[in-house]
């Protein structure tokens, strides 16, 4: 034991590694690190929550703070024995007298003091220390003189006297006072002598020092397993690179060796057309030549010669010129253009480049997990697998490993794509055309993953229908504006219920409804605080801000206001309000008061209104004008698009407008119930719908990116995948 002790004391054992000096009234934490106190109070003003700087293991300290902890009186132990050992080497004076430099020393562990020879006799026969421990430099030399060097420790609350009893009712040191005063023996003390306790918890820790060394010697060969592997790494890394360059070098040499074999096959059907080509001109050439010699001679009789002459070439003439042109000849050269054909497509040999070679590794099946998203019919869906080790973490694997299979309820398959995305996870596309259940088989290593194969409930647009006609728990009365809380639940306006009802956006549940003022409710917002903010329009209009729970906070009411219909509140408080009868739209400061008009004398019945802060872009929906028009915020007219009609792209008195994080612009239509797409600049994309009642009227987009659709005379909140 000695020399364990021996061992441990060093510098490095007793010092701080927040200050990095030797002890000053060491406290120990939770996790067994000392700290001096003075550096742990202001380690923990610092960081909170309080962590040890050492092993970063949280920590509670107790009611008292730092000075509540436990001391590490065996480092204190040993600052003293070192101070002691050096105080005893010659040329140190004592510390009572100042002087007998070269003399023995004795150290008193009562005073922590040391002294010279003449001071310990002198130290010895005083009556108030006499009884006090003096250890003699002979000892402090001893090899075991660590193991028996130990202050003395004295109580609290009676400083003459040493702790000599331990309280195990209530578990605390204490004097042979405090056994007389508050720790008297009976019901509630038990004291017990330090040696007796000690003895039997000195035991206890010998079976937990037994029970760490098994622990301790497998974690240990962990951690050279864990060499061994990182000393494998970068070799095998190595050897995998070379194999992958080798194959990749083999796949490039097949495909330019048959660049040139296709390059040699132009070239020789190039020589041999040509060949064949310049035949068939050179024959051409001679049939030309004769004829237009005999064109000349005939033109030359004709024009030139006698009467004689003509009458005695004549016949020769017409017989050579008729066999010429009775001759028939072969003017079609009969070649077409060659040309190279793909017979593997660029994109084919995309699809299939993940499969040119890949990274196998120790893939867990048991442990590979897949998440299958809301599918959508006619929609590309996906799922998700994720291929972990058997520690449960993210592994790369070669894609010929991962497969996956659909069909739909009939049977029929259903193309299923696997791509992967990052380090060991994967998706799945596909795109079914039925609705209904359909099973989705997904194997790695040619085994089923856990679930495999899972059920996928293609639901048809619209994803969820929500609520019906009716004035009880989650029906629904004239819904006309929608909006998405701070939660993702969908909070609807019921104009003739008079109410905000707030909907789960997964089941449609109803979560809770509140009453909302004036005679005709209409627009819904929520501000950054999770407020929502109800417009009415009619007897008592004006704008209402209420808390998450439905309470009336705040009343607006401004002179400008005179019909309000919609709202949009921006992150700053600001709201943007759309007024039919003042034919503008309202920029309002977070009071209610007005900051500028937006649209005046260009708008002729504005409706709804949507903000793209991002872009800052205030899109309003003109209902006479069958438009939407584009503003900044300042009121400058940016631009507009649509006109009546009820083809794509056209409006039948449009109505609900919001925006997408991609900038794309949807609004609803009142006159057919459509829903459609636009892209930033007011180009059509796609359209859903139409929906229940043919009457679309507030629109918002939920957190999972579906089109949540106020149903005015169909009585319910549709929710339509788009895009």
């Amino acid at each position: 034991m000695a020399s364990n002790m021996a061992d441990d004391f060093d510098e490095e054992f007793l010092t701080c590694a927040i200050c990095m000096l030797n002890f000053r009234d060491p406290k120990i934490l939770p996790c067994l690190h000392s700290f001096c106190r003075e550096c742990l109070q202001e380690w923990a003003t610092k960081q909170q929550p309080l962590e040890c700087p050492t092993c970063r293991e949280p920590v509670r300290l107790p009611h008292q703070g730092v000075d509540g902890l436990k001391t590490n009186f065996y480092v204190n132990n040993l600052l003293d024995f070192a101070a002691a050992k050096k105080g005893a080497e010659p040329g140190v004076p004592c510390q009572v007298c100042g002087g007998n430099v070269e003399g023995s020393k004795s150290w008193c562990a009562d005073c922590a003091t040391l002294l010279c020879e003449a001071c310990t006799s002198v130290h010895r026969n005083l009556p108030c220390s006499k009884d006090h421990e003096v250890t003699t430099e002979e000892t402090l030399k001893a090899e075991e003189a660590i193991s028996r060097f130990n202050r003395k420790r004295h109580c609290d609350k009676h400083k003459k006297h040493e702790l000599e009893f331990y309280c195990e009712s209530c578990k605390a040191l204490v004097c042979t006072a405090c056994t007389v005063v508050d720790h008297r023996p009976g019901k509630d003390h038990n004291p017990v002598e330090i040696a007796t306790v000690a003895q039997k918890r000195k035991a206890e820790l010998q079976g937990l020092f037994q029970d760490i060394d098994p622990r301790l010697k497998e974690i240990q060969n962990a951690v050279k397993e864990v060499d061994r592997k990182m000393s494998l790494l970068v070799p095998s890394k190595e050897e995998a690179t070379d194999q992958a360059k080798a194959y990749f070098r083999k796949l490039a040499d097949l495909l330019q060796n048959r660049e040139q074999e296709v390059l040699s096959q132009i070239d020789e059907q190039c020589r041999a057309d040509g060949k064949a080509l310049q035949t068939k001109k050179e024959a051409i050439e001679f049939e030309l030549a004769g004829l237009t010699s005999a064109q000349t001679f005939c033109q030359q009789a004709v024009e030139h010669g006698s009467d004689v002459h003509v009458l005695e070439v004549g016949n020769q003439v017409q017989t050579r010129v008729e066999t010429l042109l009775a001759k028939r000849l072969d003017l079609e050269s009969d070649w077409s253009e060659f040309q190279f054909v793909e017979n593997t497509v660029i994109v084919d040999v995309e699809k299939e480049v993940d499969n040119f070679g890949g990274v196998k590794t120790n893939v867990d099946v048991s442990k590979c997990k897949v998440s299958v998203k809301p599918a959508v019919q006619g929609f590309q869906c996906v799922a998700e697998l994720t291929t972990m080790n058997q520690e449960g973490r993210p592994r790369v694997t070669n894609s010929k490993a991962v497969e996956a299979s659909m069909k739909d309820p009939s049977g029929t398959d259903v193309r299923a794509q696997v791509q992967m995305k990052s380090e060991g996870l994967w998706e799945i596309s596909y795109t079914p055309e039925v609705t209904g259940n359909h099973r989705l088989e997904v194997k790695v290593n040619s085994q089923q993953v856990p679930g495999s194969p899972f059920d996928v409930d293609v639901k048809g647009n619209p994803v969820l229908t929500i609520g019906h006609k009716g004035s009880g728990v989650g029906e629904l009365n004239g819904p006309i504006g929608v909006a998405v809380d701070k939660d993702g639940n969908i909070a609807v306006v019921e104009r003739r219920n008079k109410q905000v009802q707030v909907l789960d956006a997964n089941t449609g549940q109803s979560l809770r409804s509140f009453p909302v003022g004036g005679e005709n409710p209409v627009g819904i917002d929520v501000d950054s605080q999770g407020r929502f903010l109800v417009t009415s329009w009619g007897e008592n209009c004006g704008l209402r801000r209420y808390s998450k729970d439905g309470k009336l906070l705040n009343t607006y009411q401004p002179d400008c206001m005179r019909s309000p219909h919609s709202l949009a509140v921006l992150k700053d408080g600001r709201m943007v309000v759309a007024d039919g009868i003042q034919q503008s739209c309202l920029l309002l400061q977070p009071d209610g008061s007005l900051i500028r008009e937006i649209g005046k004398v260009q708008l002729q019945q504005p409706l709804y209104v949507s903000v793209d802060e991002s872009r800052d872009v205030v899109f309003v929906t003109d209902k006479r004008a069958h438009k939407v028009v584009a503003f900044d915020l300042d009121g400058n007219r940016k631009f507009d698009f649509g006109r009546q009609g009820d083809k794509d792209g056209e409006f039948q008195e449009p109505r609900g407008v919001t925006t997408d994080p991609a900038g794309n612009i949807i609004v609803g239509n009142s006159g057919d119930g459509r829903v459609q797409v636009f892209g930033s600049d007011g180009t059509f994309k796609q359209k859903v719908g139409p929906v229940k009642g043919g009457f679309a009227s507030g629109v918002a987009l939920t957190t999972d990116g579906y089109i949540a659709v106020a149903c005015w005379k169909g009585h319910c909140v549709e929710l339509y995948r788009y895009m």
